[in-house]
């Protein structure tokens, strides 16, 4: 223990000295200000006229604050803080409303702001707005809103032109944001308004004209009514027991199988109908004797020779297909298409069902839904239909492909 203080005692000795020689030079060379003061001269540059011209003039905006009541944030209030001073709020006050409080003198053409937007805006968003990699899209879309896959943009879905000043002031370029102008926001604005053919080329937008434009998506928004229609159902008191006279099942959640189980709970349960069922039926078929019949339609003749192992094995890979479409009795179109009957299929044909343009054109072509397109397609959705809107990535086994053409086929007889 004595060989151990007489090593870490000199060295604590030295540190705590060391430390005290800091604090001293750091007391006497640095002078630093209250947060009150601080905060009261950094805000003079927003301030502009209105903010004190001096550090003594600054020392006595902050007793003025210091001497301002505590602004309570619930009945009664929690002691603390207070009431903001019109100054403060000007400092960080920079919002434009739709109707048009807030915003700053100025002007900017159209040209001029082309040549800010080249500058400082194109390399993520486009030269023309069209946008780059994966940054947004600013113009174009109109008429796309009512679409599966609508292209929202400052032409086909900002309602006001105020949200489009406000934001390019306060956010944007990236990564220097609040570096613009007014004259150059106001440039950069009517840039935008052009490229969405609102404004024609000699366009000049400024305080003055600003409200005399409306975008074209104005109506499509409506006032925000919560306030009167839902909150009044969420604090109301909570009835916990005999709510309602009746309690009906409407409907029932789809078969996910996200327990652990064994084979069998791998089977949809409709799928497992549809086999037991089918087995018999196929059992005859192989039992009787040939007739002389007409020729089978090619589906028909395909669906005889389904193996119901390959079958059941293409109900369990199918789980990875149900939770955008259906198949069975009742099938209906979800966020794909429902497939049945699909093995000879017009591509693209099912009523009701919105299809991306690659659909459009194969269905404009006649191409049908044969097995061995069917399996390309399924192996590498966007490679085999460029364009498809499917963000399924895809069967790379082929078994697993055979299985599930067995299974729609399935489907298919019904």
């Amino acid at each position: 223990m004595s060989k151990f203080l007489k090593i870490f005692l000199p060295a604590g000795a030295g540190t705590a000295s060391m430390l005290a020689m800091a604090y001293v030079l750091a007391d006497q060379l640095v002078v630093d200000l209250p947060a009150p003061i601080r905060e009261a001269v950094a805000v003079q540059p927003a301030m502009a006229d209105e903010a004190p011209a001096t550090p003594e003039a600054a020392a006595e905006v902050t007793l003025a604050m210091a001497a301002e009541p505590a602004a309570p944030s619930q009945p009664g209030g929690y002691g603390l803080g207070r009431a903001a001073l019109p100054e403060e709020v000007h400092a960080w006050d920079h919002d434009v409303r739709p109707d048009g409080l807030g915003l700053p003198e100025g002007s900017g053409d159209v040209l001029t702001g082309e040549e800010v937007f080249v500058e400082k805006c194109a390399s993520c968003h486009g030269d023309f707005g069209e946008a780059v990699g994966r940054w947004p899209v600013l113009a174009g879309g109109q008429g796309t809103l009512t679409n599966k896959d609508p292209v929202k943009t400052i032409g086909s879905y900002w309602p006001y032109l105020s949200t489009v000043f406000d934001y390019v002031q306060a956010a944007m370029p990236f990564p220097e944001p609040t570096t613009l102008t007014p004259d150059e926001t106001y440039a950069i604005t009517a840039y935008l308004l052009y490229v969405n053919d609102l404004v024609v080329e000699d366009f000049v937008l400024s305080k003055e004209n600003f409200l005399e434009l409306e975008m074209p998506n104005a109506g499509g928004f409506k006032e925000d009514d919560r306030v009167e229609t839902e909150f009044p159902l969420f604090t109301q008191a909570v009835c916990m027991e005999n709510c309602k006279e009746t309690v009906e099942i409407t409907m029932h959640a789809s078969n996910l199988d996200v327990t652990p189980g064994d084979d069998s709970d791998n089977v949809v349960p409709a799928a497992a109908e549809e086999l037991s069922a089918a087995e018999p039926a196929a059992t005859e078929e192989a039992a009787a004797e040939p007739a002389v019949e007409p020729a089978a339609e090619p589906a028909a003749a395909e669906m005889a020779a389904v193996d119901p192992a390959l079958v059941e094995a293409g109900a369990a890979v199918f789980r990875k297909c149900q939770s955008c479409h259906q198949v069975g009795e009742g099938a209906v179109n979800r966020t794909g298409p429902e497939l049945n009957g699909i093995l000879g299929r017009v591509i693209g044909s099912v009523d009701g069902f919105r299809y991306s343009a690659t659909f459009a054109d194969a269905m404009a072509a006649g191409q049908v839904w044969d097995a061995d397109h069917l399996s390309a397609f399924l192996e590498n959705p966007r490679g085999s239909m460029p364009g498809t809107k499917m963000s399924f990535a895809g069967l790379r086994n082929a078994d697993d492909r055979a299985a599930v053409i067995a299974y729609l086929q399935s489907m298919s007889a019904n």
